[in-house]
């Protein structure tokens, strides 16, 4: 169930010119800190931002863009790794080449009371992020109350941040699959609910954004749907959320969320899933199988995404759970279109961040949505990226005030232009459609200033059929 880390001797080598430092803060704590042996000292940092990986290993991709966002794209940070075991350290081995790494230090912690190690605590309040690697989420969760709890809490407040792979990924969502009582099963899990391995822990970390949350690893791998099934329909039976609904987010092996401080997670490397619960489960009750009608469940692929701070109410498909059954076909579906039924029925809302004037700087988005922006200068280009999977449709309809004349352009994934509306006039409203007869794949929306400028706000509404 969890990710094994390796029990070898450490061999000390260099980093940057810089040795490797090994020292005992504590008779149970092994610390280790490659790089620079000063801290950064810097009063402001751009986070916070967040990885959730399916494996423990750091995904150098999601890692890099997390710590850029920390870091305003300037300037160098300090990273600390908490393990619960193993000697050796492979998280820092890999982050320590990244870029705008100052240090990173594996801090391996043995025993609840770690929690609590002065040494320990110093290290992570300096660091700008936090990783906790793959092993066992019990004993990290057994550092719920101590020190280190309010420790990385104070990194991500300062606007830093946090992730973890594994039984780290398990320990970053809101509700903890703790494994406590053993490993559950998708078998076991639907067979009964409140089988002795379903076991969680609540209250240790709640990150912005991502509230109601129950993260779950390895996913199609060892087949963990099911399982997450019965994770969300025991959180909501046990009033763990708030109204009435609860999400899983399955990540599989290779697979991860980078999420930013606007709640947006961009996926890299394997599949992901997110599922739904929105009402009182039909029968989850000690020693019977589960039953829970319509799951809503959304596939994100490589490339694509989730906001977790305005979550979608489209782009699902349907499973249920009957008497500890589950429907076929679990991990694809046909998405609905219709943006009906219980998620309320109307597209995420998104505002233009700044600075987003080329497409490396392009905001994230997920369709349906509606964005907004202003055209506040002259050449002013704003730029959205998303999504289009096989076969569907893109329509944007853009709103313009009459303070500007705009145009839109849709992009393909390597600049060039799809297609484009550029009705003349202050004031004129653009529309295109287009349709993806290839592979999924990402596209941008650009919208420009041809005449005139104004911090009046154009409207955009994307939509896929």
């Amino acid at each position: 169930m969890h990710l094994a880390r390796l029990s070898t001797a450490i061999v000390l080598t260099t980093a940057a010119l810089v040795p490797l430092q090994a020292t005992a803060a504590h008779a149970s704590v092994s610390r280790v800190r490659q790089g620079s042996a000063t801290d950064v000292a810097r009063s402001a940092w751009s986070g916070p931002a967040f990885v959730m990986n399916g494996s423990g290993a750091v995904v150098p991709a999601t890692m890099s863009s997390a710590l850029n966002a920390v870091r305003g794209g300037t300037g160098t940070l300090d990273v600390v790794v908490i393990a619960g075991s193993g000697s050796t350290t492979p998280e820092c081995d890999v982050i320590i080449g990244l870029a705008g790494v100052n240090s990173c230090t594996t801090l391996t912690l043995t025993a609840a009371a770690d929690g609590n190690n002065t040494q320990v605590n110093t290290d992570i309040r300096n660091a700008e992020f936090v990783y906790f690697a793959g092993g066992d989420q019990c004993r990290y969760v057994a550092w719920k109350g101590t020190a280190l709890e309010a420790s990385v809490e104070s990194v991500v407040a300062k606007g830093g941040g946090s992730g973890g792979g594994s039984a780290g990924l398990h320990v970053n969502s809101d509700i903890v699959y703790d494994a406590c009582g053993g490993s559950a099963t998708s078998a076991t899990a639907l067979a009964d609910p409140y089988n002795a391995a379903m076991t969680f822990t609540t209250g240790m970390f709640g990150w912005p954004n991502y509230l109601n949350t129950i993260n779950d690893s390895h996913f199609v791998t060892r087949d963990r749907m099911g399982r997450t099934m019965a994770f969300v329909a025991r959180a909501i039976a046990d009033g763990r959320t708030s109204a009435g609904k609860a999400w899983g987010v399955g990540i599989e092996e290779g697979g991860s969320f980078v999420i930013d401080r606007n709640g947006l997670a961009t996926l890299a490397g394997q599949n992901a899933y997110v599922v739904l619960g929105d009402h009182t489960p039909e029968r989850a009750v000690p020693g019977q199988p589960l039953t829970y009608s319509d799951y809503k469940i959304w596939r994100i692929v490589p490339g694509g995404t989730f906001d977790f701070k305005n979550r979608p109410t489209c782009g699902y498909y349907l499973r249920s759970v009957t008497n500890g059954t589950p429907g076929a076909n679990l991990y694809n579906g046909t998405p609905t279109t219709g943006c009906d039924g219980g998620g309320g029925g109307t597209p995420s809302s998104f505002t233009e961040t700044e600075p987003n004037n080329s497409r490396s700087a392009a905001n994230a988005v997920t369709v349906p949505a509606t964005v907004t922006g202003d055209l506040a200068t002259s050449g002013d280009r704003d730029y959205y990226r998303l999504t289009l999977p096989a076969g569907a449709t893109l329509t944007v309809t853009c709103a313009v005030p009459t303070a500007y004349d705009a145009d839109i352009y849709l992009l393909s994934s390597g600049g060039s232009t799809l297609t484009r509306s550029v009705n003349d006039g202050a004031g004129a409203d653009e529309a295109v459609t287009y349709t993806n007869s290839g592979a999924s794949t990402t596209v941008y929306l650009d919208v420009e200033a041809y005449s005139g400028t104004g911090t009046a706000d154009y409207t955009c509404g994307l939509t896929t059929t």
